[in-house]
């Protein structure tokens, strides 16, 4: 009797150590990384593509992930209160869409420093590549339209320039490659006025009303990005102007239909589609230590009235263009 005791608690013992064990595999496999994705504004139209991109891409391809999206309303302060929240709320992951690149460097700097991982995303911090990055090439981006804009604006050219925040890299870099690409090219050319709009479709569609009261004619809008211009290119419509020239950056589904209709000139597309892919995946391979550190770069192509059909259907495939 004591015998079939002992082996019926042998038996016991036994299968609670497999429990154990199963349980102990499970928890693993449960681990779900937290990903905090701060954007620098919700009410920038590629920030708000790109947001959107990276829900999906989250949604579609990593069932072991949460993001949390958190809306950087274009003030330093707001971001790098989210940053610092970020941390407190021990995420494991800050993903970062920077606004100002020297501003977010001592918050992002922090939140490394306290063991939270960081990777930028659609601009960079200045920061001597600390923090891995998925970026374009800002000053390639004006260039291709730059180099564009020097054959098609007319001798003389009378011309506006719409420029993204104070301190924002993609915006000081972009300018560097008109400069470069156009403006050192084409001497004749007359900066008739030059504003920061913040990116904004609003600002720039304000400015764009004042300069048509006091400039008259007006020969281009040369953007830092496709937002601005668009607000740019609603004052002119207003104002019965059809015949001038705009540049932007992006490749937004605003921006492809605009240069579909006639109406902006080009832009260079920087995908919020490849940028979420690369970051999202980026960040992933970071969290589950297959990667500790990378800068990866996306092409930046050109889209004028030849090929935009071919990013429009981009667009409508991805629910952006009905």
């Amino acid at each position: 009797m004591m015998k079939k005791l002992i082996g019926v608690a042998l038996a016991f013992l036994v299968c609670c150590s497999f429990l154990t064990a199963a349980v102990g595999v499970a928890g693993a496999q449960e681990k779900v990384y937290r990903i905090a994705y701060i954007a620098r504004a919700q009410g920038d139209s590629f920030a708000a593509w790109l947001a959107n991109a990276i829900r999906d891409e989250v949604a579609r391809n990593y069932p072991d992930v949460r993001v949390d999206v958190f809306d950087g309303q274009s003030r330093n302060e707001v971001i790098t209160a989210h940053i610092e929240n970020a941390v407190v709320n021990r995420y494991d992951l800050i993903l970062l869409q920077p606004l100002d690149s020297e501003a977010q460097v001592a918050p992002a700097m922090a939140a490394m420093d306290a063991g939270v991982k960081v990777v930028t995303v659609n601009n960079r911090i200045n920061d001597n590549d600390r923090a891995p990055a998925v970026d374009a090439d800002p000053v390639e981006q004006a260039a291709r339209n730059a180099r564009l804009a020097r054959e098609q604006v007319p001798q003389n050219g009378r011309v506006v320039v719409l420029m993204g925040p104070a301190g924002n890299m993609h915006s000081d870099m972009r300018r560097v490659g008109w400069q470069k690409e156009f403006f050192d090219h084409r001497p004749d050319v007359v900066i008739l006025d030059e504003q920061i709009a913040n990116w904004n479709k609003d600002e720039a569609m304000r400015f764009m009303e004042d300069w048509i009261l006091t400039y008259g004619k007006i020969d281009a809008i040369i953007s830092m990005n496709d937002n601005m211009a668009a607000g740019a290119l609603e004052a002119t419509k207003a104002a019965g102007i059809s015949d001038i020239l705009a540049y932007g950056v992006d490749g937004t589904a605003e921006a492809c239909l605009l240069i579909r209709d006639g109406v902006m000139t080009s832009t260079t597309l920087q995908s919020a589609y490849e940028l979420a892919e690369k970051a999202v995946g980026l960040a992933y391979d970071i969290l589950t230590g297959k990667k500790e550190h990378e800068i990866i770069m996306v092409d930046c192509p050109l889209i004028t009235q030849e090929n935009v059909e071919e990013y429009i259907e981009v667009h409508r495939r991805a629910g952006n263009i009905q």
